[in-house]
């Protein structure tokens, strides 16, 4: 089919060319893969107010749905401001942009009636209480935090279309970590799904169940599903990385069999697995639907070329079929100021260092409100919520509570409290691990998500108190609580115009002028738990994919840090992410930023398993030469091929051009820029000036 007639200039002529070309691809299939910052969400506003204007369909009949309220409603926002502008009077403000859930819900109490009769349904807004009397029925001694696990793990499961004697051998089958004995857990999702029936009359349904009614409705009345596909004609899915199992058979049941369908998305900024989503669907996309037109965006105008380019770096050692999909950003932006990388000796060094970068920041103009510190799990909120209460800096905690605002932190505090009031006695850091034992400091941490958060603040609790041992040696318990006690109301409550303090999760789809990334440490991005899954596992790469996607958040300022220990005076035992190998200069704290890779050296720990590089072929390649890791064997080919015809021309060996321990690295690498390729070893400004531009157009020519 040809790309539809350009109805209306305004509407085009503010677009890149790829974004053009995706606005007006024809109707059917089309996958539009998005770079962050590419302009996804004007893409396939524009796209569908192309589509109504053109009289390809009406905006009653398109239904644009995406994964959280904020994006269905930016969306509708973006559709209404078409609607008054260039598009007034075509009605593409009633397109409707929803929530899989919200849509679902929509949906089913129209037709349920219809289908199911006189039983009625009602939603359950937490499944918490449901799953707790599903457990006691079990007779399963559980907690709280259990209790959530379960919940996390039923969720899961049906989000991936899994039934209770499925359960097991599923986990088995993807060496997810469950929170406790599969069996068991397969015991109380069915336990749950029978606690939801209440009689004849009544039936409890959860989010999930919203969606599979919805499937299980169109596909199994053939009235029902005239009906809807007559009221629904066309379709864009936002986020499509993020599509579960259950939410694409709720997707193919809308579709029945037609293919109009838009999809946008970006396989490399999949980091919700572990609920269930998957980004095989786009990755799939053109298999399923052979003569879709694809579009790949990449001209990122949110990020400097600066900021994109270690976005690219960090990316492009990404290995596995999500990597195969990866994106060459081209940063749109003005230049700005480089990167920077800092090494400190503890995290107390590390958060004052951050607290006084940021008051700087403000000093010279930028809102706090603009600036973002971000971290892998909430308990690391705590050391800069203190480094920033000191520097009289106002700051909002996102996607989780400020650390002596959690649960469990309280609940610490009590215990302390009352082991205080009976005189407990004893090393003070032995005593405290004893009162926050039964709390859930285990010796070992858990495998349940809700077990494992718990687990990590009351860790960064403990260390806390080993921190004012080492200052305070004489230190008492109840001199501990009052000092905890302090430091808990001297916090600042949360204010709009902060600084915000957010993990990796929470931040995703935001962006700030200014982003501070902190704790880049092996053990903690990658997490400890995630390594042990192995160091090539695709649950390591789900990391790094978080990395870059907390790259990805910064406009214009970028500053990336690590420490060495826990606490001031601790053993500095720890190392820089293995995902900063290669990238950030080896240095001390006090260090200058590093200009270029000759100004920094080689590097020195692999890749891959972040051991010390010995050889020189191993530093060539940054890693291990037993270390697995993928190639582009056409590329490689190509690329001998290229070298061999150079050193005809310049009557040298071809050695002399680049050594194969070279372009090896170039094909395992697939460096996207001059930056990333000076950065092989081998590969001087000389021979970047020489051959530099041909590599990277057969870099580019691979990808």
């Amino acid at each position: 089919m040809k790309p539809m007639p350009m109805v209306a200039d305004a509407l085009t002529a503010e677009l890149d060319d790829e974004q053009r070309e995706a606005v007006l691809a024809p109707r059917g299939p089309v996958c539009v893969l998005a770079g962050a910052g590419t302009g996804k969400t004007r893409t396939i506003t524009h796209r569908i107010a192309q589509l109504v204007a053109g009289g390809h369909v009406a905006a009653g009949q398109v239904l644009a749905v995406t994964f959280t309220q904020r994006a269905a409603g930016e969306m509708r926002a973006r559709l209404r401001a078409l609607a008054h502008g260039a598009h007034a009077g075509s009605g593409v403000g009633a397109v409707q942009a929803l929530t899989f859930h919200a849509a679902a819900h929509r949906q089913l109490r129209y037709f349920w009636p219809r289908v199911v009769g006189d039983t009625g349904w009602q939603l359950l807004d937490s499944k918490f209480p449901v799953v707790a009397r599903a457990a006691s029925r079990c007779r399963l001694n559980v907690s709280t935090d259990d209790v959530r696990d379960l919940a996390g793990e039923i969720e899961w499961a049906k989000a991936s279309l899994i039934g209770p004697e499925e359960y097991p051998s599923a986990v088995a089958d993807v060496g997810r970590d469950a929170p406790m004995d599969a069996k068991q857990i397969a015991a109380v999702y069915s336990a749950y799904e029978a606690l939801k029936v209440r009689d004849e009359s009544m039936a409890l349904l959860d989010f999930d169940d919203l969606l599979l009614h919805t499937a299980a409705a169109i596909e199994n009345d053939a009235a029902v599903a005239e009906e809807f596909r007559d009221r629904y004609r066309c379709f864009v899915v936002d986020e499509y990385q993020d599509v579960t199992p259950l939410q694409q058979r709720v997707l193919d049941a809308w579709l029945g069999g037609r293919d109009d369908l838009t999809v946008v998305g970006d396989a490399n900024q999949t980091i919700y697995s572990f609920t269930g989503a998957t980004p095989r669907f786009l990755l799939d996309f053109s298999r399923r639907f052979p003569d879709a037109t694809v579009v790949r965006l990449e001209r990122d105008y949110r990020s400097t070329p600066q900021v994109v380019s270690l976005a690219n770096q960090v990316i492009a050692a990404a290995r596995g079929r999500v990597a195969g999909s990866k994106l060459q950003l081209s940063g749109q932006r003005a230049p700005g100021p480089v990167p920077s990388f800092h090494e400190h000796t503890d995290e107390t060094a590390e958060a004052a260092a951050v607290a006084a970068s940021i008051g700087r920041l403000i000093e010279s103009g930028t809102p706090p409100s603009e600036i973002a510190v971000l971290y892998r799990v909430n308990a690391q909120s705590e050391v800069y919520e203190e480094a920033l209460t000191e520097a009289g800096i106002t700051y909002q905690i996102r996607g989780g509570e400020g650390f002596f605002n959690r649960q469990e932190i309280k609940q610490a505090l009590l215990a302390l409290q009352r082991a205080a009031a009976r005189g407990a006695e004893g090393p003070l850091s032995e005593v405290v691990r004893a009162v926050l034992e039964p709390l859930g400091l285990t010796a070992e941490e858990p495998t349940g998500t809700r077990a494992r958060d718990r687990w990590e603040a009351l860790a960064g609790l403990a260390e806390l108190v080993d921190d004012e041992v080492a200052q305070r040696p004489r230190l008492d318990l109840p001199g501990l609580v009052a000092e905890l006690r302090l430091r808990a109301d001297a916090r600042h409550p949360p204010v709009v115009q902060g600084v915000t303090l957010a993990s990796l999760h929470a931040a995703k789809g935001l962006e700030w002028d200014a982003v501070f990334l902190v704790g880049l440490a092996d053990g903690t991005l990658p997490i400890s738990h995630a390594l042990a899954h192995g160091p090539e596992s695709e649950a390591v790469e789900e990391e790094r994919r978080l990395l870059y996607v907390g790259i990805t958040r910064a406009r214009v300022h970028l500053a990336l840090s690590w420490a060495l220990a826990r606490s001031p005076g601790g053993r500095q035992s720890r190392k820089p992410s293995r995902f900063l190998n290669g990238i950030a200069p080896q240095a001390r704290a006090d260090a200058a930023p590093a200009k270029s890779r000759r100004a920094r050296g080689a590097a020195t720990r692999c890749r891959i398993c972040n051991n010390n590089l010995t050889t020189p072929a191993a530093i060539m390649l940054r890693r291990c030469e037993t270390c697995a890791a993928d190639i582009d064997e056409e590329l490689l080919l190509r690329l001998k091929a290229w070298r061999l015809d150079v050193a005809k021309e310049q009557k040298v060996p071809a050695y002399v051009v680049f050594s194969d321990n070279t372009l090896i690295a170039i094909a395992e690498l697939l460096p996207g820029d001059e930056s990333a390729l000076i950065a092989i070893p081998g590969i001087g400004a000389r021979k970047l000036e020489q051959y530099g531009p041909d590599v990277l157009e057969l870099v580019r020519a691979a990808r």
